[in-house]
């Protein structure tokens, strides 16, 4: 409600889905690839209740050497939900799903999502089809799309598959020995689509998410870190091999639809990241114009360092955020000409549409976006970012720049409708964590843990817990009895008469000192060499009960917790990416954003290149 996520269908919504029938008919198979027989599977989390998406790959000729035929089978949506329907308008009111650690608030009522839709096991369900024949490089040779009905012949999760490639004659391999053969094959489809991602340049930052684990009765039990395993990463190729496919297939038609794009950093990030680099004396920079490649050979060449996690950290920041748009310009982190998404219609509209586009394509029709409401938010965003359109500085001046169509404009609202959503998806789901850890660690005040710098500010640092994947502020006036001073092109603080440094990656000793639930904030005192007990039972002195420490001196305002996310997203798993989908969160961020506003006052006067 705080974030005014619509957690209740309509009336008219409801009643659509109770009259939809419970199982796939005879009269719905009509025109559609009978796919029953193929040993199509999913492979989720353990805890998952909608599977948008099944594989299948053999070994297959590609050309005149050998590849695989890979076939990426999606939830059929839009056969069940129609263009203006009372579903379709409270799944575009949502536009997403939003996850949170013990509740789903669903783009589609439950009979969709977790029933017709769903792909559960040995039942049939209608699909789009993304059929691929894979070169042994990892490039698509070839693809088709195709609509089809699909039985689901086993459900298994990251765990099992993982351990089956671990170990093709172990207990896990036994129970499911009929499907052994068809994993190898993904995996070894898997290895050559990595080989293409490498080829291309592909930013691939590895970076840690959590998981809450709660009890029945919503308490945290533990926070642990989500693990990626190979299973993962095989679903995650595949599933970006289909939303390739799927964005050059609309970009060749000329059919407008909906574009996921990513663009580089902008000439003010630029600009403070180069003058991080040179300070921390990494020898390579990025170029006006940079290429994916050049942060991922940053990356590569920096991944030894002891401060590695550092700048990985700061690479992450300079980039942009992902946006739906009708107007291609390519995925940066990803490195494609052109990206879409296509893989998860369940609980994404953007994909819903592309479904919608990809089908008129097929039938040689057009899909016309419906008439359906439009935010005020996302209204004037809109009406902004049309006003500032204009043409490139190459071009000659004195010459109009051509309006867009109300067709594009269309495109454009809904697009900038399914981002902004997406941001407050994201932003509800952090809140939900941030509010949870926060009452999980008021049951730790006072104890002592190791940890290690996330960020650096101008009034503090943030400490990341080893042992919970928490993280709080140690505030300046508790860093010691010297003046710190903020780095903004090394991001640290250093004190003036020490030299002691605390930057990203430093290993630090905390205690919980102050939980403050309400405001989503968890202040931790630094724990000195050399300190003792009663030294510490003497700052804690005249604390109030259920408060050990008080309130950091001078704490004052500062910026929000910021708790990882840890968010499904198989389009766009890769850690790196994921990182970069992901909203900038607030005190993490604070000093680098200050640092882009003063490198960007210090360029007033220059033309800014447009992105």
């Amino acid at each position: 409600r705080k974030y005014g996520v619509p957690h209740e269908f309509s009336e008219a919504g409801l009643a659509e889905a109770k009259a939809l029938p419970d199982k796939v008919r005879p009269a719905d198979k009509r025109g559609r690839v009978d796919l029953t027989d193929v040993p199509l599977v999913t492979i989720d989390g353990e805890d998952a209740r909608d599977f948008d998406d099944a594989v299948y790959c053999e070994p297959a000729k590609v050309g005149r050497g050998k590849g695989w035929r890979l076939l990426v089978a999606i939830a059929d949506v839009s056969a069940y939900v129609q263009t203006g329907s009372p579903i379709d308008i409270d799944a575009y009111d949502r536009a997403t799903s939003v996850y949170f650690p013990r509740r789903v608030i669903p783009m589609l009522p439950e009979k969709l999502s977790n029933g017709l839709c769903s792909l559960n096991p040995e039942v049939e369900r209608l699909c789009m089809v993304c059929d691929m024949l894979v070169a042994a490089d990892g490039e698509v040779y070839a693809y088709q799309f195709y609509q089809a009905v699909m039985f689901s012949h086993a459900r298994f999760t990251y765990t099992e598959v993982a351990a089956i490639l671990g170990n093709t004659r172990g207990p896990e391999a036994t129970k499911r020995k009929e499907r052994v053969k068809d994993l190898l094959n993904l995996s070894d489809v898997y290895k050559a689509l990595l080989k293409q991602r490498a080829k291309r340049g592909a930013v691939d930052f590895e970076t840690t998410e959590t998981q809450i684990v709660c009890d029945d009765a919503g308490r945290i039990e533990k926070i642990v870190p989500r693990t990626r395993n190979e299973a993962h990463k095989i679903i995650e190729e595949a599933m970006l091999a289909a939303n390739v496919c799927s964005a050059d297939f609309i970009a060749g038609s000329k059919h407008p639809g909906l574009f996921r794009v990513h663009e580089g950093p902008t000439t003010e990030k630029k600009e403070v990241l180069r003058g991080y680099l040179k300070a921390m004396g990494v020898g390579l920079s990025i170029t006006d114009d940079p290429k994916p490649g050049e942060f991922q050979a940053i990356a590569e060449a920096t991944k030894e360092r002891p401060d590695a996690q550092q700048i990985h950290t700061m690479l992450l920041r300079s980039m942009s955020q992902a946006i739906y748009t009708p107007i291609n310009s390519g995925h940066f982190g990803l490195a494609y000409e052109a990206y879409t998404h296509f893989t998860s219609p369940i609980r994404r509209y953007p994909d819903l549409l592309v479904h919608r586009v990809i089908k008129a394509i097929l039938t040689g029709t057009k899909y016309t976006l419906p008439i359906l409401p439009t935010p005020g938010e996302a209204h004037a965003k809109l009406a902004k970012r049309l006003a500032s359109r204009v043409k490139a500085p190459t071009n000659k001046p004195g010459k109009a720049t051509v309006a867009p169509t109300k067709e594009v404009q269309a495109w454009e609202a809904a697009g900038l409708h399914c981002s902004a959503n997406e941001r407050r998806a994201d932003e509800a789901s952090r809140d939900v964590e941030a509010w949870l850890k926060c009452k999980y660690m008021r049951e730790h005040l006072g104890e002592e843990y190791g940890g290690v710098v996330s960020s650096a500010t101008t009034f503090g640092i943030f400490v990341t817990l080893d042992a919970m994947y928490v993280e709080g502020l140690v505030h300046i006036t508790e860093l010691g009895g010297e003046y710190f001073k903020f780095d903004e092109m090394r991001q640290e603080l250093r004190g003036e008469r020490t030299g002691i440094r605390y930057a990203i990656g430093t290993r630090v000793r905390v205690q919980v000192s102050r939980v403050d639930l309400d405001g989503r904030k968890i202040d931790f005192r630094l724990i000195r060499e050399g300190e003792d007990l009663v030294s510490r039972a003497m700052k804690d002195k005249g604390a109030a009960p259920g408060n050990a420490g008080g309130s950091p001196k001078g704490s004052g305002k500062r910026a929000a917790q910021r708790p990882p996310q840890a968010h499904k997203d198989k389009g766009e798993a890769v850690a790196a990416v994921a990182a970069a989908e992901r909203p900038a969160q607030q005190s993490a961020m604070q000093a680098f954003k200050s640092a882009v506003k003063k490198a960007a006052n210090k360029m007033k006067g220059r033309k800014p290149r447009r992105p």
